[in-house]
């Protein structure tokens, strides 16, 4: 693996008497995508939201090339070159695609929105990913769900960062829109981007990761490299398998209902 863009070290978060992370360590490379796994409580939204500025760690040290950053608010966050897609979107649904990509960072000439100029950088921007949309001025609403997925992607790349954190991007798709998005994944890391991939589907994992880094009860359980490590060791950390003394003895791991995982 390359020099990390970004490292995380030590980072804890406690909601009340809740430890929601414990001593958690992460690291994404330039051109590198890195899932993000765990069980329902495993810690991945609240270590997205320190990353993200939206929660910040209690304590810890974020590493941002080389050097120690603070990272308290989402600006920080940004003006580093993160940009987060949660799952809800944050699309406006009665509005067009360009609008929807420029929403709160609009140009303008002379008080004016430069619409022109906004259609102009959105075509350029989906033509260098390779994304074929319907039109530019078509309202969101009206596209599928996997195309609302590639314009928040989009939109996120228009403050040209350098680490995209993808919160479940194929939750809710079918497989044809699935493709669409886990090729817009492989694209980002070809442009050399970090991308930090949260995901409860393995298939998904195993297409487009490079490492995979588990968490369980806020502690880190775990970091495969995707293709060398096979899909019985990694449900394993995510489970807590890997720790019984039986599982360790017979190498067995029951992997029903790992779709939860």
């Amino acid at each position: 693996m390359s020099t990390p863009v970004m490292e995380l070290s030590g980072i804890s978060k406690r909601f009340g008497a809740v430890q929601a992370l414990n001593e958690v360590d992460l690291q994404v490379a330039s051109g590198e995508v890195v899932a993000l796994l765990g069980d329902n409580g495993a810690g991945k939204s609240t270590l997205v939201k320190a990353i993200a500025g939206v929660s910040p760690a209690d304590s810890g040290t974020v590493t941002w090339d080389g050097r120690p950053v603070t990272i308290s608010k989402p600006g920080d966050a940004q003006r580093l070159g993160i940009a987060t897609i949660y799952q809800d979107l944050a699309l406006c649904d009665n509005l067009d695609i360009v609008a929807n990509l420029f929403l709160g960072a609009e140009r303008t000439v002379l008080g004016t929105l430069d619409e022109l100029e906004m259609e102009r950088r959105a075509r350029a921007l989906l033509d260098s990913l390779s994304v074929q949309l319907p039109s530019l001025r078509v309202p969101v609403a009206s596209l599928s769900g996997g195309q609302r997925q590639i314009v928040a992607i989009a939109r996120s790349l228009l403050g040209d960062p350098r680490v995209v954190m993808l919160d479940e991007p194929t939750a809710a798709l079918g497989v044809a829109q699935t493709a669409q998005v886990l090729d817009l994944i492989e694209r980002l890391r070809d442009q050399g981007l970090g991308v930090l991939l949260i995901s409860h589907n393995m298939a998904d994992v195993r297409a487009v990761a490079d490492r995979a880094a588990v968490l369980r009860l806020g502690r880190n359980a775990g970091d495969f490299p995707v293709q060398e490590t096979s899909y019985e060791e990694i449900v394993a950390a995510i489970t807590g398998a890997a720790d019984n003394p039986v599982t360790r003895r017979t190498g067995h791991v029951s992997v029903s209902g790992t779709e939860e995982a």
